[in-house]
C-alpha cells in the first residue's frame, strides 16, 4: 500500500512540473512573439502620403489581410496594456496576441473595428477598464485613438455590436466573468469612439464591409461568436 502511494505521489508530482513546463512554454513563446513583433512593428512606422481611392474603387482597393499577418498595436495607457494585434481569432493567434476579427472593419479604416483577446492574458486589465479611458491603435498608416463610452456582459450570441457603423468605433471583446474556471459563459465588451482625425492618418480609404461569417473564437470560451449583417 505504501508503496503504491509512493508511485501516485511520483506520478502527480511529474504531472505537476509538466503542466508547469507547458505553462511556461506558453508563457515564454508569447512574450517572445510580442518583443520580435513589436520591433518588427516599429520599423514599419514611418510617415505616409496616400492618394485618395480611384472614383468607384470598392473592397477590391484593399488588399485581404492573411490569417496571423501583423496588423497594429493597440494600447490603453492607464492599465498599461500594450499588445500586437494580429489578422484572425483562432486559437494559435490569441495564443500569442490579440486578434482582429475578421469581418469587421481592418484597423486603421473607418467603422467598427473588432479585436478579441484571452481574459487571462492580455485582455485580463480590462476588468479595471472605465468610461473615458483613452486606447490608442497604432497602424503603419498612423495612430488612431479612441475614447471608452461604454462596457457590457452579453451572452455569446448577442454579436450586434460587432455589426458595421458609420462613425470610427472600436469594440473590445473578450471572455467572461474574468475569474471563471473553464469555458467562460459570457462575454465583455468595451465599446470605444474615435476622437476625430488620426495621427498621420493617410488619405481617404476604403470601407470594408462585414462579413457574414466573421468569426469570434476568444480562446477557452467554449463556443464560438459569430457577426454578420443585422
Amino acid at each position: 500500500m505504501r508503496r503504491a502511494l509512493v508511485v501516485a505521489e511520483w506520478i502527480l508530482a511529474a504531472a505537476g512540473v509538466m503542466a508547469l513546463a507547458y505553462c511556461a512554454a506558453v508563457y515564454g513563446g508569447m512574450r517572445f512573439f510580442q518583443a520580435r513583433a513589436s520591433r518588427q512593428f516599429t520599423r514599419t512606422l514611418r510617415p505616409q502620403v496616400a492618394a485618395p481611392p480611384e472614383p468607384g474603387a470598392g473592397k477590391g482597393a484593399v488588399p485581404e489581410p492573411k490569417d496571423g499577418a501583423l496588423e497594429a498595436r493597440l494600447e490603453i495607457p492607464r492599465l498599461a496594456v500594450r499588445v500586437m494585434v494580429v489578422e484572425g481569432v483562432n486559437s494559435g493567434d490569441l495564443r500569442r496576441a490579440a486578434g482582429h476579427i475578421p469581418g469587421t472593419a481592418l484597423p486603421g479604416e473607418p467603422g467598427n473595428v473588432g479585436i478579441a483577446a484571452h481574459r487571462d492574458t492580455f485582455f485580463r486589465p480590462l476588468r479595471n477598464i472605465r468610461v473615458d479611458d483613452t486606447i490608442t491603435l497604432e497602424t503603419s498608416g498612423g495612430a488612431y485613438r479612441y475614447r471608452v463610452v461604454a462596457t457590457k456582459v452579453v451572452a455569446p450570441e448577442e454579436v450586434a455590436l460587432l455589426y458595421p457603423t458609420r462613425n470610427d468605433t472600436l469594440t473590445l471583446v473578450t471572455c467572461y466573468p474574468f475569474d471563471y474556471v473553464g469555458a467562460a459563459p459570457r462575454r465583455f465588451v468595451v465599446r470605444a469612439e474615435g476622437e476625430g482625425a488620426a495621427i498621420n492618418r493617410p488619405g481617404p480609404v476604403t470601407l470594408l464591409p462585414a462579413s457574414p461569417s466573421a468569426r469570434v473564437e476568444t480562446g477557452g470560451c467554449g463556443r464560438d461568436t459569430r457577426s454578420g449583417r443585422p
